[in-house]
Formats: structure tokens, sequence, C-alpha cells
């Protein structure tokens, strides 16, 4: 079934009338107090929890896909799942800069979930904020989609330097900008007061070192943004279906943390195989800003987009497999990228 795309005040074709927004951020939010609600008490997660939330937050987004396949057509269903293999692909890479995180500022294991739940909370929020302005620059600069392709290589480049170098990813919390900001303004405790974050010290308020780790985290979310955005922008101009994507990639991690933390450490080539999928992102956007000047260049095809990024997944995922086969899963040092 087919129906024709919503259109805004702008240029931007869009499925997302504004009761679909409305009802889709209503349902956003709605499993974000669900979260909320079942981390409310401290408690280390088991793999049996862990493995349950995760095939939910999998069969939600692909059902959603499916929907949307078959309320408006092949082209949107390809764009949406395409879109969202990339931006589960991209929440894959924040999950290894978490678990460095959560590792820095020794998080107690009952309380790695909410803190988790905190920087996802936060990636959301920077997400929409992100997706409203690209979405508004796409519609009012004629080069728009040349500085998305340019940030998207240049990130590419980096991610291929870095792996290629072996460099390896470190937190210093003492060199970290928002942790020493944060103490300037405030006390800060040594101990974990479960999920508090403010406590009373000596008659004065005073910062938890989850304070510390939700702003640590809420801070790398913002990194992570200036290239998530635009990839998902390469694969769709749909800006609901570009939120409709981060969305749905974002929610599933808390719980894909605990699965793959294990695993995480193993995937060695992860680097490489996101630098070829930017850059391939980063070209097909340049692509499509030369074919609006110059129509005799040619455009890459959604559809073959989803088979490069497929391919490209199901090659880096095997050579780390083989690479670290003689490795015990958390043994490895975590590398990546940013």
């Amino acid at each position: 079934m087919t129906e024709l795309s919503y259109l805004s005040a702008g240029e931007l074709s869009s499925i997302g009338t504004p009761m679909l927004w409305a009802v889709t951020i209503v349902g956003v939010l709605a499993l974000l107090v669900l979260d909320f609600l079942v981390t409310r008490r401290p408690h280390e997660v088991s793999m049996k929890e862990a493995l349950g939330w995760s095939a939910f937050y999998i069969a939600l987004p692909l059902a959603f896909g499916g929907w949307v396949w078959w309320r408006y057509g092949s082209q949107q269903g390809v764009e949406y799942l395409t879109g969202y293999l990339v931006e589960k692909s991209l929440s894959i890479d924040n999950l290894f800069v978490f678990m460095l995180l959560l590792a820095a500022f020794a998080v107690p294991a009952a309380l790695a979930q909410r803190a988790l739940l905190f920087g996802i909370t936060g990636a959301l929020v920077l997400r929409a904020v992100f997706i409203a302005v690209g979405a508004a620059a796409l519609q009012t600069l004629d080069f728009a989609f040349l500085i998305f392709a340019i940030i998207l290589i240049v990130t590419a480049a980096k991610l291929l330097r870095d792996a290629i170098s072996g460099h390896e990813q470190q937190v210093d919390i003492s060199k970290m900008r928002s942790v020493r900001l944060l103490r300037k303004f405030m006390p800060v405790v040594d101990e974990y007061h479960g999920t508090k974050m403010i406590v009373r010290l000596d008659g004065r308020r005073a910062l938890t070192p989850l304070a510390l780790v939700v702003v640590a985290l809420l801070a790398t979310d913002i990194v992570f943004a200036v290239d998530s955005v635009p990839a998902v922008f390469g694969i769709t101009e749909d800006p609901y279906l570009v939120f409709a994507t981060n969305a749905f990639a974002l929610l599933g991690l808390r719980a894909l943390y605990f699965v793959l933390q294990a695993a995480l450490s193993r995937l060695v080539h992860l680097s490489y195989g996101l630098a070829v999928i930017l850059a391939f992102i980063g070209v097909k956007l340049g692509l499509h800003w030369a074919h609006g000047i110059w129509p005799a260049v040619p455009e890459i095809p959604t559809l073959a987009s989803l088979g490069v990024i497929v391919g490209v997944l199901v090659v880096v995922t095997l050579t780390s497999l083989r690479a670290t086969r003689d490795v015990t899963p958390g043994d490895h040092r975590i590398g990546t990228g940013h």
C-alpha cells in the first residue's frame, strides 16, 4: 500500500504527519519511562534479562519497519531498514566508549544500567536537536548535502587512521573538561550513593560519581551525533524516518550492552567497517548533491546501499572473530576510532 508523503512547510518530503509524529514521540517516551521503572531498583543484569529486553528492542523496530513498508511502500521501507542498520552499527561503537567510561569511573555493576539509561536519554534529546538542525539545513542550504558528505568522509578518514595506527581509546577522568567544570562548581563525594546524583555533605549539596558519569556520557553523545545524523540523512531525506531510526537504535542499547559486553572486545575490525560505511555514505551524499546540479551524475540507489552496508558488517564481523579466535572474551583491549 502506498500513500502520498506528507509535505511540511519546507521542501522535504516526509511520511511523518502530525499525528504520526505525536504517536511516535509518545511511544518513545513511554518506552523510556518503562526502562526507568525497570531500573528503579539497582541490580546486576542477568544474561536472561538482557537477552529478553534485547529481543524486544530488536523485534519492535523490525515490526515497525514492516509496517512502514506495508503502509508507505518499498522505497520508504528500504530507507527505514537501511537507516536503522546504519544507526545500530554506529550505536555499537557508542557501546565501546560507554564501556570505557563505566570502567574508568568504576561504576558498580548494579548501577551500570541506570547510568546507561541516562546516557541514552541524553543521546535521544541531542539526536532530536541535530535532526531538526539537519532538516532545516537541507531545506535552506543548497550545499547542505555536500557539507554532510565532507563530515562523513573526514570522520571515516579519522576512524581508518586510528584503526591502522592501532590507536586505542582511553579515558582519563582528570582530563575530561566536563568533569573538571563540574568540580569547579560543586564538591564531589568519593563514593556512590545508589541512584542518587546529589547528596548533602556537611550541610552542602555535593555531586556523586554517578552525576559525573552521566555528564561524561552526555558529552560523548554530542560527538557521536555529529556523524550519526548526517549518516542517516545520507540514506533518507525524511526527517521522520531519520528520527525513528535513531530512536529505535538507541532505545535498545541498555540491554544490548550487557549482551555484548564480553563479545565487544572481539570486534577488533569494527572501526574499519564503520570507516568504510561512513565513507560510502559520504560519497553517496556527494553524488546526490552533484546530481542536483549536473543531472548526468549518477546516484547510488538505497537498495544498493543496504547491500553494501550488510556486506561490510558481515565481513568485519567474520574477520574480527577469526582474528580473535584464540582470545578469551574480555581479554582483548578495547579499541575504537572515536
